[in-house]
């Protein structure tokens, strides 16, 4: 695995750090963005970029970069997210565009941008694919989060569109949906009231219990899927479909 190249957006936050480390250990070359500063455990050899996924300009400009670097891409991971959460109600046009941007128009841009190299990697033989990591909240949500399952739910689109339009070029494109995940994202999100416990400790215990597995997930968890849908050897014939890792909770009735 020496010559393959994974790239990883939001690769400074938890599902994403955990992404790269992933493919880091797989014996992967590791290409992480983000807005935010390279984490002391990025993986060595690896390289990393601050980019902001908002700007097209600077998706451009990050985009050539790897492009003049490498001649291959075997995996592209759209991880990078943005969550606000807040009544629909009282959510700023600037709010819900600032979600969009990041969670959807990002995963737009990046695939786009890269897909010469993602082609070049599929035509050589050696496998490309595009994992775009959405949430439970595409196929099932809750109250004062509204922007940010729209996006999710339109990369879940975006997904089979993409899926469709590259399997002629041999690149794969799935969505990996993740449910209740220990990160600062979800314990930020934790404030939006739809849970009765107060503090964030007694809400991780209150979710776990709402999960039918009776726990949150972990990082390395979803990284490990993401890893299954890069990994040609593993899944081959899937393209243009949703992989729901959420300890069950999709699974269960509201009602019960």
């Amino acid at each position: 695995m020496a010559d393959r190249l994974a790239l990883v957006t939001g690769a400074a936050g938890g599902i994403g750090r955990a992404i790269a480390a992933r493919f880091a250990a797989a014996g992967w070359r590791v290409i992480g963005w983000d807005k935010a500063p390279a984490p002391a455990d990025f993986p060595a050899g690896g390289v990393f970029a601050q980019v902001d996924l908002a700007d097209p300009a600077a998706v451009e400009a990050a985009a050539a970069e790897v492009r003049a670097a490498f001649p291959k891409l075997h995996a592209l991971v759209n991880n990078a997210a943005l969550q606000i959460a807040k009544p629909l109600l009282e959510t700023t046009t600037a709010e819900w565009d600032a979600v969009q941007a990041v969670n959807l128009r990002a995963a737009f841009l990046v695939s786009k941008a890269l897909f010469p190299l993602l082609r070049a990697a599929a035509q050589a033989g050696e496998g490309a694919a595009v994992i775009n990591v959405s949430s439970v909240h595409a196929v099932a949500t809750s109250a004062n989060i509204a922007a940010y399952a729209a996006s999710k739910g339109g990369l879940l689109a975006l997904t089979r569109a993409m899926a469709i339009e590259w399997a002629p070029y041999g690149v794969r494109v799935n969505a990996l949906l993740p449910g209740a995940v220990d990160t600062p994202m979800l314990r930020a999100g934790l404030r939006r009231g739809h849970l009765s416990a107060a503090d964030v400790e007694a809400q991780l215990a209150e979710l776990a219990r709402r999960t039918v597995n009776g726990r949150v997930g972990q990082p390395a968890e979803i990284a490990a899927a993401a890893y299954f849908l890069a990994d040609g050897s593993q899944s081959s014939f899937m393209t243009g479909q949703p992989l729901i890792v959420d300890g069950g909770a999709t699974a269960r009735l509201s009602t019960e």
